[in-house]
């Protein structure tokens, strides 16, 4: 590889500090030298993710030469395949030019617009929080402006240099593209789908300042679903507070506080995962509702049910991660040292009454039911999570994930229902049980779950399901679209869902 000699062009807006080592990718034997006639790109940058970038290349057919300030400094750094050399004879050659420094330095290469006159720059940076509010301008615009003979493109900024150097399979595969130049997001996109990704078209590079929004976001799919378990979390804590460690004291002065950090949040966290579980299938239960109602399907729904729709897996994640805490804390019951003194006492207590054998049949029976249930219905939503990754989701058909999670999800919800009746048992036609004439919390728990069992097995009559199949395959009250349903319409009420 050949180049002609030319004068070095000083910037500061290189990524330096060496995070990555480069013993991880000499150490791939798929990163050889590559021939001539294999397709050339150019990075600008020797940061962390401009050497991810290259070894990714590299790994993926390309030629690469990276532009540095010190070369002699940084060409160490990277795999050896990549020429590395002064910024100015980097971009001299290469078609695509990715731009791996950050906004600030954009005008340091201002001295090379001869240069990139004609060519594709990929903007790959990101802006922090305090700049995308203080810009009303992407980034990519911003370098868009200052090279106007240039077409640019923003990609590759929500995949992060681990990613790049891991592979897809390890991280995001999805790289938002957008640019005014439709040739020029396509040879971008041909790259990413060389280099294993999946491009995603996001228009113009107006849509960059939103493409560069992306990574600033905090898990935005999960505020919600978050605030509703911790606000169900602290009015149940708040209720068996009141039940289980205040009543007893104001009124029986036995002091129980020790109870706050273990026993109070053990019996919380069923209570929120049972209701989070209910109503992961409560919004499908008042969808199907409002089609019964409107008679058609091609209404909106409310925005408040579709968000709720849109929710529902992470509830359904939420209302896991509390069973599975649930689960956990039960099993560190025993270990309490309250809980051995309380042994002791009733011992003593049994000694002194001159009582030999204790057994109750009926509260036997009671607990290994509802032990088993509980299991039951643990593994059950152990299942629902699993599939719920996009690895695991990805490889079942349609079929295949809406059984597990509208059948077997309904089934879970019925285990928890029995789990918590069990648990009950009498304890609701009990008087002693209502502290400060305050149900006991399991109670209250069931009104939300039994309302959607109740309404499942509602819209499970004929006279329901085979509306609600004709409205979901296009049929409308009133309206020009009347057909009769096939005689087996069993399959449709399993392929068709809300």
């Amino acid at each position: 590889m050949s180049h002609q000699p030319v004068v070095a062009t000083k910037t500061s807006g290189d990524m330096d500090k060496p995070l990555i080592s480069r013993h991880l990718v000499d150490s791939n034997s798929s990163l050889a030298e590559a021939p001539s006639e294999v397709p050339k790109a150019g990075i600008l940058g020797s940061g962390d993710f401009a050497r991810s970038l290259a070894t990714r290349l590299l790994g993926s057919g390309f030629s690469v030469v990276v532009g540095s300030r010190n070369p002699k400094r940084t060409a160490w750094l990277f795999p050896s395949a990549a020429h590395v050399t002064f910024q100015a004879e980097a971009v001299s050659s290469p078609e695509v030019i990715f731009v791996a420094v950050f906004r600030e330095h954009y005008s340091s290469l201002c001295g090379l617009s001869d240069q990139l006159a004609g060519k594709i720059l990929v903007d790959v940076s990101n802006p922090t929080e305090q700049e995308h509010l203080g810009h009303r301008e992407s980034n990519a615009e911003y370098l868009a402006s200052l090279f106007p003979n240039c077409t640019v493109v923003k990609a590759f900024n929500v995949i992060s240099a681990w990613t790049l150097l891991s592979g897809p399979r390890d991280g995001n595969r999805q790289v938002p593209i957008c640019s005014d130049q439709p040739e020029a997001k396509r040879a971008v996109s041909e790259m990413v789908h060389a280099m294993g990704f999946t491009p995603v078209d996001m228009g113009t590079l107006a849509s960059a300042r939103e493409v560069e929004a992306m990574p600033l976001r905090l898990l935005p799919g999960w505020k919600v679903p978050t605030l509703l378990a911790l606000g169900l979390f602290i009015c149940f804590y708040a209720y068996n507070f009141i039940r289980d460690v205040l009543q007893p004291y104001m009124q029986e002065g036995k002091n129980k506080f020790y109870k706050l950090p273990v026993s109070v949040v053990n019996t919380t966290l069923p209570c929120v995962a049972y209701v989070l579980l209910s109503l992961v299938y409560l919004p499908g239960v008042l969808a199907a509702a409002l089609q019964l109602r409107r008679g058609t399907k091609y209404h909106r729904f409310p925005d408040w049910l579709d968000h709720w729709l849109q929710h529902r897996k992470q509830i359904g994640l939420l209302s896991f991660f509390c069973a599975a805490l649930h689960a956990l804390y039960s099993f560190c019951l025993p270990l309490r040292r309250s809980h051995r003194y309380e042994l002791v006492n009733l011992a003593t207590e049994q000694v002194l009454a001159n009582k030999s054998h204790l057994w109750d049949e009926e509260e036997v029976w009671r607990m290994e039911i509802y032990l088993s249930l509980g299991v039951l219905a643990l593994g059950t939503l152990s299942l629902l999570a699993v599939t719920s990754l996009p690895s695991i989701a990805n490889s079942l058909n349609w079929r295949e994930f809406s059984f597990v999670q509208s059948t077997l999800g309904f089934v879970a919800l019925v285990l928890s229902t029995l789990h918590t009746l069990t648990y009950g048992w009498t304890r609701a036609f009990k008087e002693r049980h209502y502290k400060f004439y305050l149900p006991p919390t399991f109670t209250l728990t069931l009104l939300v779950p039994c309302v959607v069992i109740l309404a499942k097995g509602l819209f499970l009559l004929p006279c329901f399901s085979r509306r609600l199949a004709k409205i979901r395959r296009g049929w409308e009250k009133d309206g020009a679209v009347k057909f009769t349903l096939p005689a087996d319409h069993t399959l449709v009420e399993k392929t068709s869902l809300v």
